[in-house]
């Protein structure tokens, strides 16, 4: 079963000060053995972002070195960039980030349900998370 991984999910990987860390790690290894993990590069490029700001960039090398290489992470091509976009715009004041509606582009394309995330808003966009 393929699962999309989240920035909400790599992050807390590598800052084992992070809440949802301890369960992470245990979802991580069942996915990496069990699953087929894919992402989008704008979700590698916020969450990069993310970790370099708050832990530093030795923990950003090891998000590329160690957590993404089992990963498949998809380019955000021209077109589903501008789907994303078109979809975003459309949702008012929402909290929603363009990296958030752009991975549920991503996965609606590729009928990918299962989000390996902490992010609430996977759900309420009619996605399942990994339990």
């Amino acid at each position: 079963m393929t699962v999309f991984a989240d920035t909400s999910a790599l992050y807390a990987l590598l800052d084992t000060d992070d809440r949802n860390h301890r369960r992470a790690a245990a979802l991580w290894r069942s996915q990496v053995e069990e699953g087929r993990l894919i992402t989008h590069a704008y979700v590698v490029v916020e969450t990069t972002a993310l970790v370099q700001a708050r832990l530093g960039k030795t923990a950003a090398i090891a998000l590329h070195g160690d957590l993404l290489r089992v990963v498949n992470t998809l380019a955000v091509d021209a077109v589903t960039h501008g789907r994303a976009v078109a979809r975003w715009s459309t949702l008012g004041e929402r909290r929603l980030s363009l990296v958030d509606v752009t991975s549920f582009v991503v996965m609606d394309d590729l009928g990918v349900d299962t989000a390996f995330a902490f992010d609430d808003d996977f759900v309420r966009a009619g996605f399942r998370l990994v339990e």
